[in-house]
């Protein structure tokens, strides 16, 4: 393993905001199947399903609107990264009570349509890889607006709340994040990433981005101010982790591992301070957060399973079949 350096980390406070891209609620827990190219909603008291809908293969992410009607879920195709010969090209429309589609947005002539993000001025942003755009629609309309190069095959998408800046994360295809300033719409600054980048997320706030090192078992915390970075080992793991979820008040990061099938968790007002750990079922990919606070669900992709997690406690209290293989789910 390479040799990890430290660095003192600014501490992060308390969240006073929720940001649209960590949503929470308490009508009900909508999954993406990704395996099973399904969509659930499952009763948030009970976890008990009590709708789904089959989708083209396969869907990846989602964002949800901000009062909460409808989740924007974006149409990958059956392959994975970098492996996707037959790439789709849409993101759905999806009404979250009356669990339907009720529209579709064609992204042609991109494709590969995987993380996604909510901007407040109602601009959804898409990142398609294989074309190394991010495409931007206009929500009211359904229409496409604009497109951002990232120049590396943009899989994940950070938005700063306040929409000045979005951070890219490339993968393995370039070792960068590509951080692009959106007034300009040009890349500002390419933030190294030596052995690439997985998952990537923007605190509710906006005072710090988080970047996960696709092989070293260290996060990468970023300065949106300045696009400096620090960089904090992970307790307990020994590899790379793979993405990062912020809880919707901004007090808790969350990580997981699908090489050790473990989760840490590690309070942003000291990202320098303990970190707790708790273990998940296979290949955890997803975390949702419950409005109260005290649960968290982690999405198993490896064996169609949701665990149940108190949060004071970090045990798993329920285990819930769910789906083929749930990659992201939300509460609402």
């Amino acid at each position: 393993m390479k040799r990890i350096f430290v660095f003192a980390v600014i501490a992060v406070g308390a969240y006073a905001a929720v940001s649209l891209n960590q949503p929470t609620g308490s009508k009900g827990i909508f999954m993406v199947d990704k395996v099973g190219a399904h969509l659930r909603w499952f009763d948030p008291v009970t976890f008990q399903e009590v709708a789904s809908i089959e989708t083209p293969k396969n869907p990846h992410d989602l964002v949800i609107s901000a009062d909460h009607k409808f989740a924007y879920v974006p149409i990958y195709g059956a392959g994975i990264y970098n492996r996707n010969p037959n790439p789709e090209h849409e993101v759905e429309i999806v009404d979250l009570d009356a669990h339907k589609i009720v529209g579709t947005i064609d992204l042609l002539p991109y494709h590969a349509p995987h993380g996604v993000q909510l901007g407040a001025s109602g601009t959804l942003y898409v990142a398609c890889d294989v074309d190394r755009t991010v495409v931007m629609i206009d929500t009211k309309t359904r229409k496409v607006k604009g497109t951002l190069g990232t120049e590396g095959t943009g899989h994940w998408i950070a938005l700063l709340p306040d929409e000045s800046k979005l951070y890219v994360a490339n993968k393995a295809d370039r070792l960068f994040v590509s951080v692009i300033d959106l007034k300009t719409q040009k890349i500002v600054q390419r933030i190294p990433m030596p052995s690439g980048t997985e998952g990537i997320a923007a605190s509710p706030d906006g005072k710090i981005v988080v970047a996960m090192d696709r092989d070293e078992p260290v996060i990468t915390v970023i300065d949106p101010k300045t696009d400096k970075v620090e960089r904090i080992a992970l307790k307990g793991q020994t590899k790379g982790a793979y993405k990062v979820y912020f809880s919707p008040d901004g007090k808790k990061m969350l990580t997981m591992s699908t090489a050790a099938k473990m989760a840490n968790v590690l309070d942003t007002a000291n990202l320098k301070g303990e970190q707790r750990t708790f273990a998940t079922g296979k290949d955890p990919m997803g975390f949702a957060f419950s409005a109260d606070g005290k649960t968290v669900l982690v999405a198993n992709h490896g064996d169609g399973t949701v665990s149940v997690v108190d949060m004071a406690t970090l045990q798993v209290t329920r285990t819930v079949q769910a789906g083929a293989g749930i990659e992201t789910l939300s509460y609402y």
